[in-house]
C-alpha cells in the first residue's frame, strides 16, 4: 500500500551536512519525495510536535534541541513508507542501530540521532499536517514507478 510518512533531519544533520545522503538513500530506495523544505522551527511548533513526551524527563532538552538551528522536512511516498522509513532510520538510540541504519551508520547518540521519522499513519497525517501546507505537498509521476511498484 502506497503512503506518505513524514522525515525530518535534525540539526545536527543539516549541520554535518548529511541532508543529500540521508535524501539519496530514500530516493534510492525508491521513495518520492513529494515535499521538502528547510526551516528553523519555532518553540510552539515544537512543543506541538513532541507534545506526546510532555512531562518526560528529556522534553526540554528536546525542544532546545530541535529549535537550536535549520531543519530539512520532508514527505515521502512509497510502499509501506512509515513501516520502511522507521527501518532505514535505524533505532532512536545509534548505539543499537544496525550499520546500514541512518542512525547506525552516522549517528552516536541517542540525543543528537541526526533523524526523525513518523511511528504510524496516524502520526504522519499529524506530523505532515503541521509542518506543510496542502499546497507544499505534491502529486507526480516518475518515469520508474513502473519498474518499482506492481
Amino acid at each position: 500500500m502506497r503512503e506518505r510518512t513524514f522525515v525530518m533531519v535534525k540539526p545536527d544533520g543539516v549541520q554535518r551536512g548529511l541532508v543529500g545522503e540521508i535524501v539519496s538513500r530514500f530516493e534510492r530506495r525508491g521513495f518520492k519525495v513529494c515535499g521538502m523544505k528547510l526551516m528553523r522551527i519555532q518553540r510552539e511548533l515544537a512543543e506541538r510536535h513532541y507534545e506526546e513526551h510532555k512531562g518526560k524527563p528529556f522534553y526540554a532538552p528536546l525542544i532546545s534541541y530541535v529549535t537550536s538551528g535549520p531543519v530539512v522536512c520532508m514527505v515521502l511516498e512509497g510502499e509501506n513508507a512509515v513501516a520502511v522509513v522507521r527501518s532505514m532510520m535505524g533505532k532512536t538510540n545509534p548505539q543499537d542501530a544496525m550499520p546500514g541504519t541512518v542512525r547506525g551508520d552516522l549517528a552516536q547518540v541517542t540525543g543528537r540521532n541526526v533523524i526523525h521519522g513518523s511511528d504510524s499513519s496516524e502520526s504522519a497525517k499529524r506530523e505532515i499536517g503541521l509542518f506543510f501546507n496542502d499546497y507544499e505537498v505534491h502529486t507526480y509521476d516518475l518515469p520508474y514507478d513502473a519498474w518499482l511498484f506492481e
